[in-house]
């Protein structure tokens, strides 16, 4: 059941991100409001190299104040497609580009409060080819079998959900992939 919005108003307006209050009216007439963080859509991506490994970034997020080993990702830019996106993003974090994208689904990042997508791709026969951007210079690659993933992320190390999400969704694709 949808809640109509009463009234719609902006509170924060910055670079990455924005923050509305909608007053609301609920399926059983009461009113309240709901905090809404507006930010765009971005790729999570799945990279495996030749060797079966994925590839990995770790990188210091202000946020919870410690690096993160995450799946690469990033932002969509303006009239980019995703698919774009991927190859940008994956030069840029990890210095390859993937010659083969495919999508594999995609996911809202946390839907009680953002409006956030996450369109998940997997990227393979990857080529050298970095691509520096401002952010990037503290991210680090990181290269491990893809048969550790699912420890790293039953040990904690792992603990983003991008990447939780991004990961097991490539598993239950290989899955599918075995039985055509």
């Amino acid at each position: 059941m949808a809640e109509e919005t009463l009234s719609s108003r902006k509170v924060f307006e910055g670079r990455a991100l924005k923050l509305r209050v909608d007053t609301v009216k609920l399926p059983g007439g009461k009113q309240t409001t709901r905090e809404i963080v507006e930010h765009e859509n971005c790729v999570a991506i799945v990279a495996l190299d030749d060797a079966d490994n994925i590839l990995l970034v770790k990188q210091f997020r202000k946020p919870v104040e410690k690096d993160l080993l995450e799946i690469p990702a990033g932002g969509i830019d303006p009239g980019e497609t995703p698919e774009d996106a991927v190859r940008r993003e994956m030069r840029e974090e990890t210095g390859f580009l993937p010659r083969k994208v495919a999508k594999l689904g995609g996911f809202y990042s946390s839907p009680g409060f953002c409006t956030e997508y996450l369109h998940l791709y997997l990227a393979g026969d990857l080529v050298t080819s970095p691509l520096q951007a401002e952010d990037s210079e503290s991210i680090s690659l990181v290269r491990v079998p893809l048969s550790q993933s699912p420890g790293l992320i039953a040990s904690g190390a792992i603990c983003d959900a991008k990447s939780i999400a991004g990961l097991l969704a490539f598993r239950e694709y290989q899955k599918s992939a075995d039985l055509v």
